[in-house]
Order: C-alpha cells, then structure tokens, then sequence
C-alpha cells in the first residue's frame, strides 16, 4: 500500500514538468468587434478578459485596432487551441516570420521632362509615404527638409527616442519615425543593442534604400564610388516620409509587421510600402494581406514586393487583389567589366569594385573547385579554398548559395588577386553589379561557361579583368529581372499577378552609416550612397510615384492610382518589340510583367480607371470610371490564338462627365483543350489620345 503515494506523486510532478516545458509561440488572434458582451465597456478588457480565460501568466504583446480587431499573445499551442473554441474568436494564427525582398531612374521613367504634369505644389507636400522596413539613417541628405513648408495638420504620427536615436532628430521631411520589436523579442529574446539599435535607427540599410528610393530629395553628387554619378531623388521627391521598423536581424515578424501597420494607418499616411513578404498562405492568414485590406479601406495605397523567387512560376508573395504587387525590371544603365583570356578572348561582365586595380595584366586564371578540398569547392564558401592554390591568382567562382559579395571576400582572405564570378544554369545571363572587396567582375552562364572552357584546356591559363566605370544608354531596357518573382496567383487564379514592374536592378539610393556597402562585417568602407538590386527596390518606386499621383489626384481612391498605373504600363519598346524576359531572352507574359512596365507621365493622364471599393474587392467587380474630358471610347481586342475568342459587349462606351461610371461584360469561348498551356491577350478602350490596357490570360490545366 506504501507504493500508492509514491506513484500519485511521481505523476504529478511529470505533469507539471509538462506544462512547464511547453514551448509557448506567438499568436495573432482576431476578435469580432460587434460580438462583445454587453458586460465590457472597452474591447481592451474584453480581449484580456478572452486571454486570461485560457492563461492567467498571458498577456497581450499588442492590441491591435485598425488593420484587425485584436490582439498579439504569447500561447502554448493547447491555449491557443482552447482559445480558439471562446466566443467572439475568429481565428488564431501563429506568428510568421517574413523576409526583406532584396540616380537615373527618375530620367529612365521620363520624370525630368515632367515639371508641368508633377509639379512640385503645396499638395504635392501634403502626400506622406509610410514605409515598413529596417528603419532608417536620418542624417543621410536624401532626408533633408530644406525648402519644405510645415507638417500637414493631418499629420498624427510621431519621432520616437531609442538607441542612438533622438525624437528631436525628425524634421519637416522625415516626419515620422518609429519601431515595433516585441513580436521579435519575445520570440528571440531582447535586442542584443551591441549589434543593432532597439529605436528606429537603421543598421542594416535596406530600410533607408528603400525610404529614399520612394521619396528622397534631391541629392546633386550623389554616386558609390563614382559609379552611377549624378542627382539622385526618390521618385515623390517632395513627399514627406514616415518609417516604421518592423524588421531586425532575426528577420519581420508579422505582429511586428501588423503593429507598425496598424499605427501607420492612425497616423495618417498616404501610401504604404513594404518591400518585404514570405510564404503564401491564404489571405486570412496572411497579415500583409489583413492590413492591406484595412489600409485600402482608410484610402492607403499598399505596395509590396513581389518577391525575388523567379524566374520559377507561382513564385509570388502578397499576391492579395488589393495590394500592388511589384516586379522588377533593368534600367538601361549598366556597370561593365571585362575579362580578358590568356588566348586573347574577351568577355563581357559587371563590377562595382572601386579599390586598387590588377595594373591590367595577366594572372594565373584557377576555378575554385581545383583548389578545394570539399565537393562544393567551386562555390567559394567560408573557410574552403586553399591558400597555396590560389595566392595571386584570379580564381573562377561558381555563383549560388552563399552571397556574390562573400564569395570575393573568402577568395581574398585567402590570398587571392581577383575573382571571376561566373553565373550557373539557375541564373543564365542575369548579371547584377556587386561593390566587391577585391577586384571582381560577374559574368553570364555563356561566358563562364567558355572562360571555364579555356581554364581546363589550357596549362597554363591566365586572365585580367579590366573595369568599365558607368554606361548609359544600354538596350533593350527594361526587361524583366530573372530573379523577379513570377505569376500565376496560386490564391486567385482569375486574379493576374504581378501588377507591374518597376526599376529593380543595380538602384542607387541612401544607405546606413553603421555597415559597409556589402553589408558584410569584414567591409570597414561607409558611403552615402548605395547599389543593390531586388524587387525590394522595384516596390518604392511604384510607392513613390503612387504619391506623385496622388498629389496631382488628391482625391483618387488607391483602385483608381493602382489602376492609372497599370492601364497606362508597356508592353512594348518603342521600336514595337515586346518586352523582354532576361531569364529566357524572348518576350515576357503577363505573369512576368503583370500590366507591364510602369509609365508615370502617362499615369497622371490615363482617360479612364478601374475604380473599385472594399465590396468590390470581395466580389472582383471592375467598372470604368471617366477621370477625363467627356469622350468616347472604343474597345480593341488582341489574342495571339485564334481558338480562343474574346468579346466585349458594348464595344464602345461614351462618357459626358467626369467620375461617370460605365460596365462591361467579357465573354471567353475556347476550346476544352489546348496545344498551349497558356494564351495571354489584351483589351484596349482608346479615345484616340488615352489607351486604357488589362492584360488577359487563360489557362488550361
């Protein structure tokens, strides 16, 4: 009988150690509004109330109030179970975990000629642009305030003190600063503030490229090492700016995300955008997806990155109707650098290596992976390569899975001159320029492939690399970044994405003073300036000049700016050739480019618009509304395949007014099977001066 107590007490404490132990996880739980007990007076108390019914230690991370009825908390998975079961609960997510998607555009995108059409009003400065990032480096010149009048009386947000951070250090152009960390600190613990400030202060730079790549102000001089020389602006150069600091080393959590989201619409800005995005779960559980909604309910336009996952199909992120969903494309500048073989063949690259030369001459040329012990030697990874096989050689590196820059910096430590970087199949012939820590220059798959040709047949192989500085006036340009995350929508099928593209390849814009341009910690260089690439910087530009828009259209919805940039977007080069796909080197498809590529002088002027509102979205109604003079427009049909008919009924639609709205219906007849996966076409309204273009694609699976 004596066994008994011994037995009840070894159970209770294994139960107890079982509780103890569970792993607790953020959650984000929604709440419905209208369903609160009469016995509350404040949904605070109420969502507590909720909370504290499954876990008394609980308590809330963040209430949310605008981007969602709710709350942030710390659960184990059997609360949050449990929690779920409560009255009044829709749902109850885990926290996710996102990642940051990473001069002359204003004169690619045709903005010095346009003065008149953008001009630079009292309206144009009341247009603010808040941006969720890695903050921002508020004394760079991008966020000078000179020559702007006071913060518009609409302005709610504010300057918030941190680490190496003052409040007082906000002025008429920065008006807004703040950070969002407990999502990320109570899942990773506090912020180590040796290694990045807890304020709203940026030590990553992304965040300040980006900030100033929307609304930046002119900066004359402005280049990285001489490279891309000239006055640098973000595209609304006289918009104000707002950043909200959501990212960290450990990367966006979305209650973080969801936080900055929400106070950004309490303090009254105009634009949002995020350059930042993850998996694609359905749209109730994607948080971007749930603050957008919100945002474009209050007026905001969203813009967000589409992400830099192609050219793979159904690659996407923030693929949600409401959100504009950016890809990226070149600009017709370019960084060249050459190789030169020891047989006397020469190859084309790019480089942003600014430090000593090789003196242009000839150096024993060795690939990686000869000069390796390990099997995925040739791919120049920390601590892999052999000094004695490289020290004063330039040596060839496979690109992929460790950073372009990093792999400069193990061939240098170990003794190496110069690198030759050189593409694989994944990449093809997309090159983007690098500030490497040696002299370095990228090349394409063909080119790598012959330079590696020449390496194993000849004994004794020798190269240079000689470095171009700036070029202009490169073409074809754009076209479509291979790395551009791709269509179709794996949500919404009938729902065409990307949006558009924008400039997203070798962008310069500010950057942080606390890390060098590689970002790495090796690089003790500090610039003003920087040149990355990613549809991270594609996403504020198309933010930018949605504020333009918005400054000459005050009183346009976020459909109907989303729309003026999308119908009036390109397809075409102006010698009539389709757009271009770097990945395959033929023309690109709506699931590339989205409506194509965005053209802001014709935004501000597109005829008629898409305008929709919240209801619409839900049920994916479009209808034209007139933002012109009184006018007819006829409908133009085009569809590469002739089985596959499109009719739009009426075929013209004529407008007396300006904001008259008129509908349409398209109807498909195809074939139930295909010789073609997919036929992409395009319908055209046109008075004779505005062409209005929806690119159209149908799918066979």
């Amino acid at each position: 009988m004596s066994t008994y107590p011994v037995l009840v007490v070894v159970f209770v404490c294994l139960c107890h150690m079982s509780v103890a132990m569970e792993e607790k996880k953020t959650y984000i739980i929604h709440m419905a509004k209208l369903q609160m007990p009469d016995t509350f007076d404040d949904h605070t108390h109420w969502y507590d109330a909720s909370l504290k019914s499954v876990s008394e230690s609980a308590e809330m991370i963040y209430v949310y109030k605008n981007v969602v009825h709710g709350f942030a908390a710390r659960l184990t998975a059997q609360e949050a179970e449990s929690l779920q079961t409560q009255p009044g609960i829709l749902s109850v997510l885990p926290e996710l975990i996102y990642q940051l998607h990473t001069t002359r555009t204003p004169l690619f995108l045709g903005l010095d000629k346009s003065v008149n059409i953008f001009p630079e009003s009292d309206a144009m400065s009341d247009v603010i642009v808040g941006v969720l990032d890695t903050g921002v480096w508020p004394e760079r010149k991008s966020f000078d305030d000179t020559g702007f009048g006071p913060v518009p009386d609409s302005w709610k947000g504010q300057c918030e003190s941190g680490t190496n951070f003052s409040s007082a250090i906000c002025n008429r152009k920065l008006v807004g600063a703040r950070y969002f960390s407990r999502g990320y600190e109570t899942t990773l613990g506090p912020i180590d503030e040796s290694k990045e400030s807890k304020s709203p202060r940026d030590d990553d730079g992304h965040g300040t490229h980006t900030a100033s790549t929307a609304a930046g102000s002119l900066v004359q001089g402005a280049s990285l090492f001489g490279y891309a020389s000239g006055t640098a602006r973000g595209m609304a150069s006289r918009a104000r700016v707002a950043v909200y600091k959501v990212c960290w080393l450990g990367g966006c959590f979305n209650s973080d995300i969801l936080a900055g989201m929400d106070k950004a619409i309490d303090d009254k800005v105009d634009v949002l955008s995020l350059s930042l995005g993850g998996s694609t779960p359905d749209y109730y559980k994607d948080s971007i997806a749930i603050g957008a909604f919100a945002a474009m309910e209050k007026g905001i336009l969203v813009s967000c990155s589409a992400g830099n996952a192609g050219p793979n199909q159904f690659s996407l992120s923030n693929q949600a109707p409401w959100i504009t969903t950016v890809g990226a494309g070149t600009i017709d500048r370019d960084f060249p650098a050459y190789v030169t073989l020891g047989n006397g063949k020469n190859f084309s690259g790019v480089s942003l290596y600014a430090g000593d030369s090789l003196l242009n001459k000839m150096l024993p040329l060795v690939y990686a992976g000869n000069a390796s012990n390990v099997t995925s030697g040739s791919l120049c990874m920390m601590g892999t390569l052999i000094p004695e096989k490289v020290k004063g050689k330039i040596v060839l590196c496979d690109r992929g899975i460790n950073a372009r820059v990093q792999k400069g910096f193990v061939v240098k430590a170990a003794g190496g001159a110069g690198m030759v970087l050189a593409n694989t199949a994944a990449n093809g012939e997309e090159l983007v320029a690098d500030a490497h820590l040696l002299p370095a220059a990228a090349v394409g798959l063909i080119a790598g492939d012959a330079i590696k040709k020449y390496l194993f047949s000849d004994p004794n192989p020798t190269a240079e690399i000689l470095f171009g500085g700036t070029k202009v006036g490169i073409q074809p340009s754009p076209v479509v970044a291979a790395f551009s995350s791709r269509g179709p929508n794996s949500i919404t099928p009938e729902i065409l994405k990307p949006d558009i593209i924008a400039p997203g390849v070798n962008i310069l814009a500010g950057w942080t003073g606390a890390v060098g341009p590689t970002g790495m910690a090796e690089d003790d260089r500090r610039v003003e300036f920087n040149i990355i690439s990613g549809t991270s910087m594609s996403c504020p530009h198309v933010s930018g000049l949605a504020a333009l828009v918005k400054g000459v259209h005050p009183e346009w919805s976020p459909a109907a700016i989303r729309s003026a940039l999308m119908t009036t977007a390109y397809t075409v080069y102006k010698n009539g050739g389709a757009l271009l796909d770097v990945a395959t080197g033929k023309p690109s498809t709506p699931f590339d480019h989205g409506a194509g590529h965005v053209d802001p002088v014709s935004a501000v002027n597109p005829g008629l618009v898409y305008d929709i509102n919240a209801d619409d979205y839900l049920n994916f109604i479009r209808t034209l509304t007139n933002v012109g003079p009184a006018g007819t427009y006829k409908v133009t049909v085009s569809s590469p395949n002739s089985s596959v008919k499109i009719i739009v009924e009426p075929e013209t639609v004529s407008f007396t007014q300006i904001n008259e709205k008129k509908s349409y219906t398209v109807t498909f007849t195809a074939p139930s099977k295909s010789s073609s996966t997919d036929v992409f076409g395009r319908i055209e309204w046109s008075d004779g001066k505005h062409v209005v273009t929806s690119p159209v694609a149908i799918s066979w699976s």
